[in-house]
C-alpha cells in the first residue's frame, strides 16, 4: 500500500478532511498491522475557528498544529481519552483533521482484545475508541504520518463517491459559540 505523502496534508483542511474518507489508518505493533478505513472526520481551521484548540494561540499543547503538514497531533481529551489528528496546511497556520471513526479491516483479534466488550460495530466508532483500539497515545504526538518509521501512517485506501458522503456540524462542541458550533465541517460515509 502507498503511504499518503506530506503534500496530501499540505492543502486546505476541509479538502483533506473530505479526502481522508476511505483512506486506511495503519498502526503496526510487533510487526502486526492493525488498521481501519477512515469513515468519519472533522476539520479544525486556524486561530479564528473558535472550536479549534489553536483559538488560544500557540501553546505547548498546540505547537504541533503550527508545524509541518502530515504530523500527528495527539491530545488527551477531558482527562480520559487520546484523540488522533493529522496536521494540515502550511507551516505556521494551525489546522488539523480529527479522525473520528474507522471501519476495522486488519488486526481484528487485537482490536477485539481491547474493545471486545462492545459490539463490533462500536469498536472504533469514535475518536477515543479508535485510539484505544489502535493503542495510540501521547507517544505518537508529533510523529510523521508520511513514513513507516513511527509505526503509524495513513495509506491511500479506497475512493469514496461524493454521493456517499454526508457533511454536518462537528460533534461535542458544547460551549463553542455560533457560527462555529454549526459549521458543517464534519464528514462521514453513509
Amino acid at each position: 500500500m502507498n503511504i499518503l505523502p506530506c503534500s496530501f496534508y499540505n492543502r486546505p483542511t476541509l479538502t483533506v478532511a473530505r479526502e481522508l474518507l476511505g483512506k486506511r489508518l495503519v498502526r503496526v505493533e510487533d510487526n502486526i498491522r492493525v488498521a481501519g478505513i477512515i469513515v468519519e472526520t472533522e476539520a479544525y481551521v486556524g486561530e479564528g475557528d473558535l472550536a479549534c484548540h489553536a483559538k488560544a494561540g500557540k501553546t505547548p499543547r498546540t505547537r504541533i498544529m503550527y508545524g509541518e503538514a502530515g504530523k500527528a497531533y495527539v491530545y488527551f481529551n477531558y482527562g480520559l481519552h487520546w484523540m488522533l489528528n493529522a496536521v494540515t496546511e502550511r507551516e505556521g497556520f494551525p489546522a488539523a483533521v480529527l479522525i473520528l471513526a474507522i471501519r476495522p479491516v486488519e488486526g481484528l483479534e487485537i482490536i477485539a482484545s481491547r474493545r471486545g466488550k462492545q459490539p463490533k460495530a462500536k469498536w472504533t466508532d469514535g475518536p477515543a475508541k479508535l485510539a484505544q483500539a489502535l493503542s495510540i497515545d501521547k507517544s505518537f504526538n508529533g510523529v510523521d504520518l508520511c513514513t513507516r518509521e513511527n509505526d503509524l501512517w495513513i495509506e491511500r485506501g479506497e475512493s469514496i463517491e461524493n454521493k456517499r458522503v454526508i457533511m454536518g456540524p462537528r460533534v461535542g462542541l458544547y460551549s463553542v459559540p455560533e457560527p462555529w458550533k454549526s459549521k458543517p465541517w464534519r464528514f462521514w460515509v453513509k
